[in-house]
């Protein structure tokens, strides 16, 4: 019996046992991240995976749940005979189990925000979850500020609103800083008489967050120029945060005026013909009213101006004188003086006072004189062209020339004001009888040949040139110069008495020979205009005639003296012939030194007298 009963209860201890271990195979653990961040409108994926113990379980089932309602809602699951998504659920049509056990999540919305739970079972005898906290996030949109149309005073002893800033469409809700002059406002809530902000968040039906702030302050009047504006900022996945900051503005401040002032806005003196500008200015907002006036005579006259700028256009020296400018500011107490006064100068030069035309005989002098007044000292300068010829009223010129002839101007400058000048001009006319340019002599070939004359003459009335042999000339005026030019045979008549030009006016005349010679040197001169020609001068002409004279004195003296050294030699025996012996040539040419050659002076000048003077030859009956 004992036996029995020892085996019985080693089988149930056996059998206890079993069960024990089949217990601890069954115990399965998940693991999930505990949160899970995305952008609203985006994708996520939602790990999920499982450990156990002991044996393999033969059949694993996945579910992925959400709180719905108060109670728990299945949106997708995978098992052995494969994955799928639950229907009738939020989620329905946007969620997937993937072969690792994630929940695929597209198109996030803020009502995903919330609890996801992964569930294993891992047979029937055991299971595990964990569940993870979905984050969405929603950027919002950029903040916009209202700000009161009213003029906000600087004399109240409370704050104004200066504006309203709005964040919308968040998630989750932010909040609003306010900056002014790019530095952060410190961040008050509670009510003052200085600073503070009132917040407020609404959740839209939507889901989203709009966040606003209010800002409350007791501006100064150093305020006017300040530049506000207010950040909103944010949350964004992976626990970081983002900011959007709004469009600046200013404040629109009211303050009475505590200063004025009157200036020139030209920065140069002024002078006659200037544009003139003078400003007034307030230093209260908005910016008063002017009314402007020029004092005339003890009177008052009124001026026009716009946005405090009075315009002076091509200011005479009438417009000297004082003005005065009033700011139209009633809110300004009694002790701020508004109105302010300028004087004005203008600078002048009158016009030049000055003969426009003079006329000195010829050889004579004269005395020029121009004068000015101005509003200050000035100093006179005379000018012909670009060169200056005195630097006072006066310009004393003597024994006038025609080439003195011609425009004189005067120039008066304003010290003060160098570009203040002025000018006036005259002209000079020089009269007198014709002076014609000293004529040079021309020079051809031979007889007949074309020879081109110029004659060049000055005078006062312009003169009139006729020539002594009539033919087509051509002229030119330059001034009071005219230039004649012609082309003429040239005849035994004009080789022999040249060619007279003749200049006139009413004054009288002048005239001129121009010489025409015939010369070899001729044909090495170029050629002229219209002829093909060639023209000398009678200086080149009577130095060519000279060389070609020496050179033939020179040629003949040199065969006079060969000839008599010849004459000599054969008179003395010593020169050879065909009709003397050799042995006589040979001693002729052992003894040199017997051979004498004499020439004397007088002999050279003999034979020089035989040449003909006027053409350096010998006369044909002395050959």
């Amino acid at each position: 019996m004992d036996a029995i009963k020892s085996l019985r209860r080693t089988f149930l201890l056996t059998v206890l046992l079993i069960f024990s271990l089949e217990g601890v195979a069954a115990t399965v653990t998940v693991m999930v991240p505990q949160e899970v961040d995305v952008l609203g409108g985006g994708s996520v994926s939602l790990p999920c995976s499982f450990s156990f113990t002991g044996i393999k379980p033969s059949t694993v089932l996945t579910e992925w749940f959400i709180e719905e309602g108060g109670s728990r809602v299945r949106v997708g699951y995978s098992s052995g005979d494969g994955a799928g998504s639950d229907t009738g659920t939020p989620l329905s049509g946007r969620v997937s189990v993937e072969t690792n056990l994630s929940l695929s999540l597209t198109s996030a919305k803020v009502s995903d925000q919330r609890v996801f739970t992964c569930q294993v079972t891992a047979g029937a005898t055991g299971s595990g979850e964990g569940s993870t906290q979905l984050r969405v996030y929603v950027a919002p949109e950029k903040p916009e500020v209202t700000t009161s149309n009213q003029l906000i005073s600087v004399t109240e002893s409370t704050v104004s609103e200066v504006g309203k800033c709005s964040s919308r469409n968040g998630f989750p809700d932010g909040k609003i800083v306010w900056y002014k002059d790019g530095s952060p406002l410190p961040e008050v809530m509670e009510a003052n008489n200085k600073l503070y902000m009132v917040p407020r968040v609404v959740r839209e039906a939507s889901g989203l967050y709009t966040v606003t702030s209010t800002l409350y302050l007791q501006p100064k009047k150093s305020d006017v120029k300040s530049s506000f504006h207010c950040r909103a900022i944010y949350s964004m996945p992976g626990d970081t945060s983002e900011h959007n900051d709004s469009p600046k503005f200013n404040l629109s401040l009211h303050y009475h005026t505590e200063k004025v002032t009157f200036t020139l806005v030209n920065t140069e003196p002024i002078k006659e013909g200037d544009r003139v500008r003078m400003r007034c200015e307030a230093d209260g907002n908005p910016t008063p009213e002017f009314d402007f006036i020029k004092k005339e005579d003890d009177k008052d006259v009124s001026i026009p101006g716009s946005n405090g700028v009075v315009t002076l256009n091509s200011v005479s020296r009438s417009d000297e004188g004082e003005y005065l400018c009033e700011a139209l500011d009633f809110d300004s107490p009694p002790s701020v003086e508004l109105k302010k006064k300028l004087t004005l100068v203008v600078h002048y030069l009158d016009p030049i006072s000055m003969p426009k035309e003079v006329s000195v005989a010829l050889g004579g002098d004269v005395n020029l004189l121009c004068e000015t007044k101005g509003s200050g000292p000035h100093r006179m300068e005379w000018r012909k062209g670009s060169k200056v010829l005195s630097q006072s009223e006066t310009l004393y010129l003597s024994e006038l020339s025609f080439s003195d002839a011609g425009v004189y101007s005067c120039h008066a400058f304003l010290l003060s004001i160098p570009t203040a000048t002025k000018t006036g001009n005259l002209t000079l006319n020089v009269i007198g009888k014709p002076v014609i340019d000293s004529p040079s002599e021309a020079m051809v070939l031979k007889e007949g040949d074309l020879v081109t004359l110029t004659c060049s003459a000055q005078g006062n009335p312009l003169p009139e040139i006729t020539w002594s042999h009539p033919t087509e000339q051509s002229e030119s005026i330059n001034g009071n110069r005219v230039t004649s030019t012609v082309t003429l045979h040239a005849t035994a008549k004009i080789l022999q008495g040249g060619v007279t030009c003749e200049a006139t006016n009413e004054h009288g005349q002048e005239t001129q020979r121009f010489q025409v010679a015939v010369g070899k040197d001729a044909s090495s001169t170029p050629s002229q205009p219209g002829g093909g020609n060639p023209i000398l001068t009678a200086g080149k002409q009577e130095g060519g005639s000279r060389t070609v004279v020496v050179a033939v004195v020179v040629c003949v003296v040199l065969l006079l003296l060969l000839a008599g050294l010849l004459y000599c030699l054969q008179k003395s025996g010593k020169l050879p012939c065909a009709r003397q012996d050799k042995s006589t040539a040979t001693s002729a040419e052992s003894n040199p030194n017997d051979i004498v050659v004499e020439m004397k002076s007088e002999k050279a000048n003999e034979e020089a007298g035989l040449l003909d003077p006027s053409t350096g030859k010998r006369p044909i009956g002395n050959q």
